[in-house]
């Protein structure tokens, strides 16, 4: 069975860089697709889909994220990562104090991870762009939305050390063995 990982944290901490430099050391990955869902909308004139509707962001991420873990399913791999994971929207609405749906809930049991990788809010590497609209002051409570979710569900996140992304890198692939 194919082990799944996930690599979390708050907005602008190194995830998908981590995740861009598995794929080049050969680990099958999936992708943040939050980003994907901000632009779609941003071509029907909603400028920040999460914002506006957070309900309706967080219903279209919950669908890419199980289409992804379904996908990781039959992978040929010992193991994929993902860049985020499904407790990630319960942290994210929580943060924006939004009720949780059930489908949301009830796909946390379902949809289960092997391990999680977290990276921590690290103010020398974060810079806000056109999609990540967050300050550090907000990266850091939603460090600990993110931490909560996943410890509410049972995972015991692993933080990843600030480091360079050799590094980090090299702390994940060891912390698999």
């Amino acid at each position: 069975m194919v082990k799944k990982i996930i690599i979390t944290g708050g907005p602008g901490t190194g995830k998908t860089s981590l995740i861009e430099e598995l794929k080049k050391n050969n680990f099958k990955c999936f992708d943040e697709i939050s980003r994907e869902i901000t632009l779609k909308y941003r071509e029907k004139g909603i400028e920040q889909l999460f914002l506006s509707d957070p309900n309706l962001f967080s219903q279209e991420l919950l669908n890419g994220r199980i289409q992804q873990f379904n996908n990781s399913i039959n992978l040929q791999a010992d193991c994929v990562f993902f860049d985020r994971g499904i407790p990630d929207i319960i942290a994210y609405l929580n943060f924006k104090k939004v009720d949780l749906s059930k489908k949301i809930l009830k796909s946390i049991d379902k949809y289960r991870y092997d391990m999680i990788f977290l990276l921590e809010p690290w103010e020398d590497i974060y810079s806000s762009d056109i999609i990540r609209y967050e300050s550090f002051d907000q990266v850091i409570t939603i460090d600990s939305y993110i931490k909560n979710a996943y410890k509410e569900f049972g995972y015991n996140p692993i933080i990843v050390p600030k480091d360079n992304i050799k590094n980090r890198i090299d702390f994940i692939i060891n912390s698999l063995k």
